[in-house]
This record gives C-alpha cells, sequence and structure tokens, in this order.
C-alpha cells in the first residue's frame, strides 16, 4: 500500500485545482437539476455540465497523484498536466456556459449566435489538445517504472484505455454526420451537424447518462475506456490491503497477474460495448452476439483469474510445507 501512500501536498496542484472546480460544478449542477426545469432532447439542461464535471473531477484527480510517481520526465510531465488541466477547465467551462444559456454546446452549427460562434472552437480544439496531452503522459509513463509490478500494469493498462476512451469522441466527431435541426431549451430552433447516437442521431436517453436506448452510442464506449484506470487502481489498492490477511497474495507477481486478468477483461468488455454502439445497438438492448462476446470475456476473465489464484495457493502451501522444520528421525 506505501505505493500508493502519496502526501496530498506533493501532488499536481492544477490538476488539484481543476478537480476542484469540477467538484464544485458538479454541485452547482445538481442544484440546477433541482431549480431548473429547462431541458434540451428531454433531459435538464445541467445533466451534460454535471457528467462532465464529475469524469473530469475523477480523471484530473487521478492525473495528479499519478504524476508523483515519475522518475524520468518529471518537468515535462507537469508541464503537460498543466496544459490538460487548462484545457480540461476551458472545455468544460463552455460547455457550462451553453447549458446555462440554454443551448448545445457540441455539434452546434449555429451561424447567428456570436457566443456559440467563439465557443464552437474552443469545444473542438480543446477535444484534441486533451487526446495529445494525454497520449503524451502515456508515453513519458510507459517509459519508466512507477511502483511495483501490480501498480505498473494498472497504470499502464488504464492509461491505454484512457486513450482509446478519447480517441472514441474524435471518431465520431468525423464519422457520423447527421445534419438535422432541433429545437432548444429556449424555443430556438438551432441546425445540428451531428449527434451522439448511432442509429438514432438524437436517440432517446437513459436516466442521467443520457445513452441511448433506441441505437447506439458511442458515449458508452468513452465512458467505460476513460475511467478504467480508475477501476483498476482501485483493484490494485485492494489486493495490496487483501495481502495483509492472504499469504498467497503476498508474492507482487500474483497480485501483477489477477491484475492483468482484470484488464484484459476490462478492454474485452470496452471491446464489445464499442462494436455494439458501431453496430447501432443500444447498450440495453444486447443481442445475442453481444451477449455471447459478452459470455466469452466473462469467462476468459474468470479463467486467467482462477488459474492465477489457484497457482498461487498451490505455491504458498508447498512453500509453508517446506518451511516446517522436520522432525529428527528416531530409533
Amino acid at each position: 500500500m506505501t505505493s500508493f501512500l502519496t502526501p496530498l501536498r506533493t501532488w499536481h496542484r492544477p490538476l488539484m485545482v481543476c478537480a476542484l472546480l469540477m467538484l464544485g460544478l458538479v454541485l452547482a449542477a445538481g442544484v440546477g437539476l433541482v431549480v431548473d426545469g429547462r431541458t434540451l432532447l428531454g433531459e435538464s439542461v445541467w445533466v451534460k455540465p454535471l457528467k462532465f464535471g464529475f469524469a473530469f473531477a475523477l480523471y484530473a484527480g487521478t492525473l495528479a497523484w499519478l504524476l508523483t510517481k515519475l522518475r524520468k520526465g518529471k518537468r515535462l510531465g507537469r508541464w503537460i498536466g498543466t496544459v490538460f488541466a487548462l484545457a480540461a477547465t476551458v472545455e468544460v467551462g463552455a460547455i457550462t456556459v451553453q447549458a446555462a444559456r440554454g443551448t448545445f454546446s457540441h455539434f452546434n452549427a449555429e451561424q447567428t449566435d456570436p457566443i456559440t460562434l467563439a465557443l464552437v472552437p474552443i469545444l473542438t480544439f480543446g477535444v484534441m489538445i486533451i487526446l495529445i496531452t494525454q497520449l503524451i503522459l502515456a508515453i513519458v509513463v510507459l517509459i519508466q517504472r512507477t511502483g511495483g509490478a501490480s501498480l505498473n500494469r494498472a497504470i499502464r493498462a488504464g492509461l491505454g484505455l484512457a486513450v482509446f476512451g478519447m480517441l472514441v469522441p474524435v471518431y465520431w466527431l468525423v464519422a457520423e454526420i447527421h445534419p438535422r435541426t432541433v429545437t432548444d431549451a429556449n424555443g430556438h430552433q438551432v441546425p445540428m451537424y451531428q449527434g451522439h447516437g448511432i442509429g438514432d442521431p438524437d436517440g432517446h436517453g437513459m436516466p442521467l447518462t443520457g445513452w441511448s436506448v433506441t441505437g447506439g452510442d458511442f458515449r458508452v464506449a468513452h465512458f467505460f475506456a476513460l475511467h478504467g484506470i480508475q477501476v483498476l487502481l482501485l483493484l490494485t489498492a485492494v489486493l495490496a490491503a487483501l495481502a495483509a490477511k492472504h499469504a498467497w497474495l503476498r508474492a507482487e507477481k500474483v497480485r501483477a497477474r489477477l491484475v492483468g486478468s482484470a484488464a484484459l477483461g476490462y478492454t474485452g468488455l470496452v471491446a464489445v460495448v464499442t462494436w455494439q454502439a458501431w453496430r447501432g445497438q443500444s447498450l440495453i438492448h444486447p443481442d445475442t452476439a453481444t451477449l455471447a462476446a459478452s459470455a466469452a470475456v466473462a469467462l476468459i476473465t474468470a479463467l486467467t483469474a482462477t488459474w492465477t489464484i489457484l497457482a498461487a495457493k498451490r505455491a504458498t502451501a508447498r512453500a509453508a510445507v517446506e518451511a516446517e522444520p522436520r522432525q529428527p528421525a528416531t530409533r
């Protein structure tokens, strides 16, 4: 557990400020959900700022901690972290401004509104800046060892998933063009050049997440991939804590293999939901092929984890037997 325990004062300050601002936005947007009845495409105008605030608070906090683990490229990492924090703050700020105005942020093709015209380039290029900084951070992490084998594996797999998760929006930004006109919260007709749904551009979203229930939605893959690093880091911490009670978990290579199994399964999950969305299928309406792929991922993950656990327990039992003092021979 000591590899996780880094003094809070050493965490990257711009990223921590970003995380705190995002948490403040979550609280403000939560109030907005209650007191503001305006809606966009059937959901509160404050749902999007709330979701982005929560996601970036979690991710910025994770990066702020991760940068304390760098041994090589520390200065580059801190500069890139600062750029990420600024880009994320500006991006989410633009989303919040549009939400407060009762209109759309992403995909808005309105040409007569000067505020929208000013914010759309920020929203478009902000995504690219965030993606590029994420790629650089991933490379910096890959060239060094940041802790034990299990922590290294969690960080590297998690960052790889996060990079993929950030590439997904770029893909649908250029691949799914659906011009149409929709009505904003003020009753104005707004031209849109794209939507989140695959098969149904606007979809009919689930509560809170807004993920389409009438078609595919790449936001599902984006969400799961982006937050894979938190899942894997949490698993690594839990395994390290359990090692105090279970001797078979005390070997670093055993925990690393279990984290690897989890990373394999989580990557499979992301692949399945990405494939599902690409085929225009809602997360909650899987077909036989999706269910079969999901079952295969679950089975492979369970088998690899079970094999690791059984092998570790056998090795621990054998070591305990060998360590027992031998009784002197009697005549």
